[in-house]
């Protein structure tokens, strides 16, 4: 594998905090939507619109991956 340099696999606190946001978001909707609450299934759409926000606001504050806010780990 020479030449072939390792892209990463979103390993920061921007990619972290999306996730986890987003994650919550759909247990939340899953769960409101078995017991037929479907504005509340709504809200959890938007709250997972809010996690891709979320993150894209920190990896242009500088905490994505290679960000000037991160310290990349050495192999």
């Amino acid at each position: 594998m020479s030449g072939i340099e390792d892209p990463g696999h979103g390993h920061s606190p921007a990619a972290w905090t999306t996730v986890v946001i987003m994650l919550i978001a759909l247990t939340i909707g899953t769960v409101f939507f078995f017991l037929e609450m479907p504005l509340m299934v709504w809200l959890s759409v938007v709250l997972l619109v809010i996690g891709l926000v979320v993150g894209y606001i920190m990896t242009k504050a500088g905490y994505g991956v290679g960000g000037s806010k991160t310290v990349s780990k050495q192999h």
